[in-house]
């Protein structure tokens, strides 16, 4: 099992995902985060088929910290069902992985 995890979380708008981003980053919930602006996004919402522009926000963390991080995000944002999908770290750069478990 992965020590590590990629959190994958969809916002409003970036004012939304940097305001997420920096609660989760203040109580060392993860080692960093990316922002991706206007991400195009279609899903189904209540019966049908919705668009939005959005902000993509990703955070590099541990798996011990995941529970945390999604209360802590779940608390923030302002979606009914915000999603939030933790994502494994099946390998990767070993500076980078022992900077992630800094945290």
């Amino acid at each position: 099992m992965s020590r590590y995890s990629l959190v994958y979380i969809t916002t409003a708008n970036k004012k939304e995902a940097l305001k997420i981003a920096r609660a989760v980053l203040a109580k060392k919930l993860a080692a960093g985060s990316n922002i991706i602006d206007r991400v195009s996004s279609l899903y189904w919402w209540k019966g049908k088929v919705q668009s939005a522009k959005e902000a993509l926000l990703i955070f590099k963390t541990t798996k011990k910290a995941v529970p945390r991080l999604i209360r802590t995000v779940k608390a923030i944002h302002s979606y009914e069902c915000p999603c939030i999908i933790e994502l494994p770290i099946g390998q990767g750069d070993p500076d980078f992985l022992r900077w992630l478990a800094d945290i």
